[in-house]
């Protein structure tokens, strides 16, 4: 793949389509993130919250084409197992795909580092993971020691807000996860409301163009779901500043998940067009 010049509508390149962000960006990762969205006409990362490794290796084969990253929670697969799981994060690289580990770490750096290794290896094969700052900046340096003891590099997206109803990050602490991270290299970005677009477009002017804020709490069917969940538009996330989102149920419970993905794959992408 040549570097920002990825084939797109209109005649435009990766660079053109993505502007200041990718001009900008101080991650690696984020510049392959971009590139992948901009081949596969798409901005979404599906959540792929499966029990059972058949039906994440099923999913993957439906509707790999029309997403840009997969979001897992490996310790919630019951039948998981090393050389399976391998297999299945091999067929996910052979769909063009980021792989988002959301782990949501917390411990301070030292910690964090040894768990991106133990059972579950995930500094061997994730791309991305998730990490409060609760602990402190610190733990961005161990996340990122725990890729390079597998030899590989990686992003960590902050939470700076969340979706469900009644969580604790109140505005002070987004505007400190957001001080902090922005300083950081190792940060690919933030995760941000996709529910609420007037709070999304306030992280993105705090944010700025550097880093990339990636969104759950996005449907096409939009309003409150199961257990405190709220719900937006795609296409307003993506217009008020979010670069990637992120949609489980609304694809994965679908009667037809490739048609449901290719959905959010169309809205997405003509958001960041609009944009």
């Amino acid at each position: 793949m040549i570097e920002g010049r990825v084939g797109s509508p209109h005649g435009m390149d990766t660079a053109e389509i993505w502007g200041e962000r990718w001009v900008l960006a101080t991650n690696s990762m984020a510049k392959q993130y971009m590139q992948v969205a901009a081949e596969k006409k798409s901005l979404v990362c599906l959540a792929a919250d499966k029990p059972t490794m058949g039906e994440l290796e099923s999913l993957i084969e439906q509707v790999g084409p029309y997403i840009a990253a997969l979001k897992t929670h490996v310790d919630l697969v019951e039948d998981w197992t090393a050389v399976r799981w391998e297999a299945f994060c091999k067929r996910a690289s052979e769909h063009n795909l980021l792989i988002f580990e959301d782990r949501k770490f917390a411990d301070i750096g030292k910690i964090s580092r040894h768990q991106m290794g133990g059972v579950y290896a995930i500094g061997s094969w994730s791309n991305l993971v998730t990490a409060h700052l609760i602990s402190g900046p610190d733990i961005v340096d161990g996340l990122q020691a725990g890729w390079t003891d597998y030899g590989n590099e990686g992003g960590v997206l902050l939470l700076a807000q969340m979706s469900s109803r009644g969580n604790l990050l109140n505005p002070n602490y987004t505007n400190e996860v957001v001080r902090h991270g922005i300083q950081h290299s190792g940060v690919f970005g933030f995760i941000g409301n996709g529910s609420r677009p007037e709070e999304l477009s306030l992280l993105r002017e705090s944010v700025g163009s550097e880093k990339m804020i990636w969104t759950p709490g996005v449907n096409l069917q939009t309003g409150d779901g199961a257990m405190g969940q709220r719900y937006g538009d795609p296409t307003e996330a993506v217009l008020a500043g979010s670069d990637c989102i992120i949609v489980g149920s609304g694809i994965h419970g679908a009667d037809d998940p490739a048609s449901s993905a290719k959905a959010y794959a169309d809205a997405s992408w003509a958001g960041l067009l609009n944009r």
